[in-house]
């Protein structure tokens, strides 16, 4: 099963009103366990920051100015989702500039039910309390130490983290171990299996017990389906 943890970064709050995506970070998850396989872009939006959104994210002009454009990562970007679930905290916010901006270069859209907001299942697993990001950290004891602005990635490790828990815990499918090995070349899943023992583990059947066991399928007739 593979996911990918999202966040982004904007310069405002509507799309439609000129507001574009800045930073992209996304994070794969095969079977709930984060691999190495990431998406990390920082966008050129081709027109100035505001100072609010500067003020939550710092990302300035300066450092945007010849980082590439959304038409030069678009493609790329759906290429590394694929048709995975789209793990998002408020993820109508990201959903809605994801979608503006590739409509704007004719891609193909991501479907609303690809998202599994984080959000939502926070706020029904614990109703009336505050669901941050923030303050899911604080509820499930999550360093978020490093998160002094936003960013696109590191709130994507953060909610990496807050998903697993939100869902039950860090294994919740007792997948022990995962990692970008688990993929091959072709993208498929490879799943460890464990290979035969080289040598059989001797019975712990007592003789006794084979005999007892005789003796009962003896008793049921001549039709059993096991007769040893």
């Amino acid at each position: 099963m593979r996911e990918i943890v999202l966040d982004t970064e904007t310069t405002g709050f509507d799309p439609e009103s000129g507001d574009r995506i800045v930073e992209i970070g996304a994070i794969e998850l095969i079977r709930h366990v984060p691999t190495e396989n990431v998406f990390h872009e920082y966008i050129d939006p081709e027109r100035a920051m505001p100072q609010e959104a500067f003020e939550v994210h710092g990302l300035g002009d300066d450092f945007l100015r010849g980082k590439p454009k959304f038409a030069e990562i678009g493609q790329k970007f759906l290429d590394f989702v694929g048709d995975a679930k789209l793990v998002i905290h408020n993820a109508a916010f990201d959903m809605k500039f994801l979608n503006a901006e590739l409509k704007w270069l004719g891609l193909p859209q991501l479907p609303y039910d690809q998202a599994i907001d984080t959000l939502d299942i926070a706020r029904r697993r614990f109703p009336g309390s505050p669901a941050s990001l923030d303050a899911l950290c604080r509820r499930f004891g999550i360093d978020n130490s490093a998160r002094t602005l936003h960013g696109a990635l590191l709130d994507s490790e953060i909610l990496a983290e807050v998903y697993l828990e939100l869902i039950g815990g860090r294994q919740p499918d007792f997948a022990l171990s995962a990692s970008s090995g688990g993929r091959n070349a072709t993208g498929t899943d490879t799943a460890w299996t464990p290979p035969p023992r080289p040598r059989p583990l001797a019975s712990r059947l007592k003789d006794s017990e084979r005999d007892a066991h005789a003796a009962f399928v003896a008793g049921l007739g001549g039709k059993t389906l096991w007769p040893n």
